[in-house]
């Protein structure tokens, strides 16, 4: 972080971390968004969505760069161009170092984002969140991980989420949080852990809940969910077709969606 950016009053921080994001500068509004989170120790439900937004576009571009590496190496190989491979895999674990260096610093901020939300008065909403975005850069993790370091991801992945789940069930099944998460939750069951009827119960389950209260919800509320819902609703579809054990696993929120 830049010591002008380091320096920044939290408004001033949170201001730019906008500004940046209407630029597309996401890598600026991350150091934007975390100075304002070093100074606050706590975020608004809006600044928690800056800090999702910057934080998956910063890793996101990256998550794309290694899945277009993986493909050229194995091609390279599967040529037996052994020479190119051996430079595309280089490349790989270059991006592979870059994407494990943003994980650990997200984790690590949202272990402090959460010690300020949790206790006798806690913000549910920020706790579920939070855990959630934990869960979810543990999975980035896991994707590319191999042996050890993969097993510990998944493990913490596992946790992360879990803990969300336990904290969640104080929230309504339409709250937009709740279902992120139960989407979310079933991706990871669903491409990390390859556990298909798992993965299909807890999004099954999500939905049917969520449906049983949407007439109760105002009109913003509804859209809200059901937009959620519709991810569900995707996922279960591919997931229980006849031709999904044969579909290549997405892992870019195409084929399989999260939030």
């Amino acid at each position: 972080m830049s010591s002008k950016v380091a320096e920044m009053p939290a408004d001033e921080a949170i201001y730019m971390a906008k500004v940046s994001e209407q630029a597309e500068r996401y890598e600026e509004m991350v150091k934007y968004i975390t100075r304002a989170a070093d100074v606050r120790k706590s975020l608004a439900v809006e600044e928690r969505n800056l800090l999702s937004v910057a934080y998956k576009n910063h890793i996101g571009a990256r998550r794309a760069s290694w899945r277009v590496l993986c493909s050229i190496e194995d091609k390279e190989s599967g040529r037996s161009r052994t020479d190119r491979a051996s430079l595309v895999k280089k490349y790989r674990m270059q991006v592979e170092d870059e994407i494990r260096g943003i994980c650990n610093n997200v984790v690590e901020l949202l272990g402090m984002l959460l010690s300020n939300v949790q206790g006798d008065d806690e913000d549910v909403e920020a706790v579920v969140f939070y855990r959630k975005m934990e869960g979810d850069y543990w999975r980035y993790f896991a994707e590319f991980a191999a042996g050890d370091e993969k097993d510990r991801a998944m493990g913490k992945a596992q946790g992360a989420y879990q803990q969300a789940t336990e904290a969640a069930d104080r929230l309504q099944p339409t709250n937009p949080i709740r279902l992120g998460l139960a989407l979310n939750f079933s991706v990871f069951y669903y491409e990390i852990m390859g556990k298909n009827e798992e993965a299909c119960t807890l999004a099954k389950q999500a939905f049917d809940e969520a449906v049983s209260e949407l007439d109760d919800l105002s009109e913003e509320s509804y859209k809200d969910a059901t937009l959620i819902m519709q991810l569900l609703r995707d996922n279960l579809t591919l997931w229980t077709s006849d031709t999904a054990a044969d579909a290549p696993v997405e892992q870019d929120g195409t084929a399989v969606e999260d939030a």
